[in-house]
């Protein structure tokens, strides 16, 4: 099946193909133009007509998903005609007027220092002993362990690789995850343990073990982001902690996720730094680099958060900037 279908299917083919020449990645980007090929087929425009403003601007109101998601589809479409551009088919971009949807301010849930310890145990416990479940589940448990400690993205610790691992210096080498940034990450002391235990057991069940990933899935394969949504959530629930997206006027508060566990490493990293006396400037370029961000600005909006004890501080760090 081909990834577009509307008229302009030739050319969005052939934009990625471009993309993909100058090194960028097919994801996300072909995600938000398909939503914008599909609607187009939908419409059933005629391709002997250019596409007007008007048209971008009821595509943005019928678009039956959240605001910042029409937003980045806008996006992603505004760029691909700037590229239509550039090849003659049009002469000036129809969606250079159109003015993005407000977006939700979104306040993210963050698990104190006593929950995330609370959120490994839980994890722990339910390690299965049978010889089939075991080491999974001990992969497992050591991906959300790298999620709270490292503050990892989900796809981080299931893409790690064995190499990747450095024992003698305790470090972590992270190769082209978001904005396809390399980072080498300490591991924290009382992370090491875990990982070496895991390792060792590994190799004790399996010593012909020939799966080249850090964390081990079945047939040779890496970990899955589903299995790891899966446990987090189980233990999630254990906890009492589950609760439902709230949408509270132009307010978004955020579930318990696994990239929850990302944004609380970095607010109570933050906390620590504060407490203890020192300087947070000091520490957001350090911490911005140790999180993959592609600026420490983003890292700096985290900042709103740690200091934020009235709603209005939380709705000043929402509206800053999003963080991945």
């Amino acid at each position: 099946m081909k990834p577009f279908e509307s008229f302009l299917a030739p050319q969005l083919e052939e934009y990625m193909a471009y993309r993909q020449s100058l090194g960028y990645s097919k994801n996300p980007s072909i995600s938000w133009l398909k939503i914008f090929d599909r609607y187009l087929k939908s419409r059933k425009v005629d391709q002997q007509i250019l596409l007007q403003p008007s048209f971008f601007l009821e595509l943005r109101a019928n678009l039956k998903v959240e605001q910042q998601t029409v937003n980045i589809v806008l996006s992603a479409t505004r760029i691909f005609f700037q590229y239509l551009i550039r090849k003659g088919y049009y002469t000036e971009n129809p969606l250079r007027d159109v003015p993005p949807l407000q977006s939700r301010s979104f306040i993210p849930f963050v698990f104190s220092p006593e929950e995330t310890d609370q959120l490994l145990v839980s994890v722990c416990k339910r390690i299965r002993k049978s010889q089939i479940y075991f080491l999974m589940d001990m992969a497992l448990y050591l991906a959300i362990v790298l999620l709270a400690r490292c503050g990892m993205r989900i796809s981080e610790p299931i893409r790690l690789l064995r190499h990747h691992y450095r024992s003698d210096d305790g470090t972590i080498y992270i190769e082209k995850t978001k904005f396809r940034k390399d980072r080498l990450v300490p591991v924290p002391k009382d992370v090491l343990p875990e990982i070496e235990n895991y390792l060792a057991v590994r190799k004790s069940l399996c010593p012909d073990d020939q799966n080249p990933c850090l964390l081990a899935g079945r047939k040779q394969r890496a970990l899955t982001d589903n299995k790891i949504r899966s446990v987090f959530h189980q233990a999630v629930r254990d906890m009492g902690l589950n609760r439902p997206k709230q949408f509270i006027g132009d307010i978004t508060f955020g579930s318990p996720t696994p990239h929850s566990l990302r944004h609380s490493f970095a607010i109570n990293t933050l906390k620590r730094i504060r407490e203890r006396g020192g300087s947070l400037q000091h520490a957001l370029p350090v911490l911005a680099a140790y999180m993959g961000h592609l600026k420490y600005q983003h890292t700096g909006a985290y900042l709103k958060v740690s200091d934020a004890k009235h709603l209005a501080g939380l709705i000043e760090f929402a509206k800053s900037q999003a963080i991945t």
